[in-house]
Order: C-alpha cells, then structure tokens, then sequence
C-alpha cells in the first residue's frame, strides 16, 4: 500500500521559499495544487501559489471542501489580487475549484487518498489521470514527484512516470531538491523546447 505524506518528515525545496515548500510537504492538497498551477509559468510560482492562496483565505492549509463550495468569483478574485497567482488567474482558479469538487465528490475531499491505497502504478496514474486538469503527462510527472520524493511508491510506479520516473534524470519537478537540480532541470525544458521548435521547422519545409 501507498504512504501518505502525512505519515512521513518531508523536506522539500521547489517552490524555494521555506514557507511554501513546508506547506507543500504537509498538505496533499496543496501539492495537488502545485501541480495544476505548472504549466505556462516558472515552477517556483506554480509551487509558491498553494501557500498565497492559503493565506489569502485566512489559514495555514488548504481544504477542499471550503474550495469546493467558494462563491466562484470570490474565489477568482483571490487569484486575480495582486501578486497574480498565475499568469491566467481566472482560469486556473476555475480548475483548483473543479479539482476540488472532483476531491470532494471521489475522495471525501482528502487528496491523500488519491494515492494512498493504491496497489499499482498503473492505477495511481489512472487516478491521477482522471482528477480535472490533469492530462498524461502531468499525471505522470506528480506519479514521479510522489515516488522520489513523498515516498510513495507502489508496484511499478518508475515505469508508469515513463521517463519521468527515471533514477537521476532532470526531467521535471519531481527532481528538484534545491537551486542547482532546479537550474538543470530548467536548462532540461530549455533545451526541449528547442527541438521541438526545430523539428516544427523541418517538418514545414
């Protein structure tokens, strides 16, 4: 069976800020969080956004339930205040909101049990899968996340990351544990990036 990191003493260094990493390694949902928040911005704002957002609600965690049930542009407005929580706040709150319901109504609002009795990796990506706003691979990337660095690891969990979940790579913010992984990944999307532009120019001529 999967662990929770609820049950475990976890350091993590991505969002590099003290305070919101401590609040990403004590809060499964706020992880979950991070996760749907990465994408078309740098990482450390993604993972940095769970910790704003508490505050700006009044707490020093998330929960799903009171997410779930905010008024939709009070809550739109806790992202759009600024600093942005986002580059797109209104749409990226309207997805944490959706993410929540979905916890609410599957989970009982506990995103820990989201991987927490698992058996497979095959089913943990699944359920990863099927949570709103995550596609395969940002399913696969937090799999890999909560494999390296949470701890939870069930059967076969490597090989459903894909490449992701490789020993060593720096792929992605599931190796990140401080400044220079960070910098290696980062030079890791850079250089991707590139070649696919390049290859977008092959093919069109």
């Amino acid at each position: 069976m999967a662990k929770s990191n609820k049950d475990q003493d976890i350091t993590l260094r991505i969002a590099q800020q003290p305070e919101a990493d401590e609040l990403l390694a004590r809060s499964p949902l706020a992880a979950l969080v991070g996760m749907l928040l990465d994408q078309q911005v740098p990482m450390e704002w993604a993972f940095s956004g769970p910790y704003t957002l508490a505050g700006r609600m009044g707490g020093d965690d998330l929960d799903a339930h009171e997410i779930a049930a905010y008024d939709p542009e009070a809550f739109a407005e806790l992202f759009t205040a600024k600093p942005a929580l986002h580059r797109y706040p209104g749409s990226m709150a309207k997805r944490v909101q959706q993410l929540c319901q979905y916890l609410v109504a599957e989970y009982e609002g506990d995103a820990s049990a989201v991987w927490s009795d698992v058996s497979s990796g095959a089913e943990l990506r699944k359920r990863l899968n099927a949570l709103p706003g995550f596609g395969t691979q940002k399913a696969q990337i937090f799999l890999a996340l909560l494999g390296k660095q949470f701890g939870v690891r069930p059967t076969g969990w490597r090989q459903a990351a894909g490449s992701y979940g490789e020993a060593g790579s720096r792929r992605s913010v599931a190796d990140i544990t401080g400044p220079e992984s960070l910098a290696e990944v980062r030079a890791f999307k850079q250089q991707a990036k590139q070649a696919a532009r390049t290859t977008k120019r092959t093919t069109a001529t």
